[in-house]
């Protein structure tokens, strides 16, 4: 009597490791990808509800770096990031300035007042708040404060931010890898 047993295992091996390749690699990239766009907009609300700035504003300055999975290589970073140039502000124009007799009324955060600013005025067609820095016309400067990459990091922000991201990434890395594991099967079997 004689029994042959044959097994497939070099297949398994071979496709266990596609799997992981294919899954791994892929799940992994677009759940970071994913979890980046919703710190954006994590980001971009935190950063509303603190300080008096329009979302296009917020959104302008905030950029995600996209993780990448091609070919084999990837590069499993993905980021958020203001870049802004460092010492480039925002102009007092962009926190709800108003002309006034006296001068510019501003309001930068939203817990807080409005802000008279004594002489200063609105020009350049309504895009620049401008102060003369002597008694005649000229020179004038314009008036610049705290620009987005400065929110971004605030604390609170920060940290509200970061929360997100630690409770979102593993329900989506959870979510991509069983999109990427029955896209895997479905080939396998189709």
């Amino acid at each position: 009597m004689r029994i042959d047993v044959q097994t497939n295992f070099k297949d398994v091996a071979k496709q266990i490791n596609e799997l992981h390749s294919d899954v791994a690699t892929k799940a992994t990239a677009r759940a970071l990808n994913s979890v980046m766009a919703q710190a954006k907009t994590a980001m971009s609300r935190e950063i509303r509800a603190k300080f008096v700035l329009s979302a296009a504003k917020v959104n302008e300055s905030l950029k995600i770096n996209k993780a990448v999975a091609k070919g084999g290589l990837f590069e499993m970073e993905a980021s958020l990031e203001s870049p802004s140039q460092r010492g480039r502000s925002l102009n007092l124009i962009n926190f709800g300035a108003r002309q006034t007799k006296k001068g510019v009324s501003i309001k930068i955060s939203r817990d807080g007042g409005r802000k008279l600013i004594p002489g200063a005025f609105i020009g350049n067609g309504g895009r620049t708040v401008f102060k003369r820095e002597g008694k005649a016309r000229l020179p004038i400067k314009a008036l610049q404060t705290i620009d987005v990459a400065q929110m971004f990091n605030v604390k609170t922000i920060n940290k509200a931010v970061v929360d997100a991201i630690n409770d979102r990434f593993p329900v989506i890395f959870d979510r991509e890898v069983k999109f990427y594991t029955e896209k895997f099967n479905q080939r396998r079997t189709g």
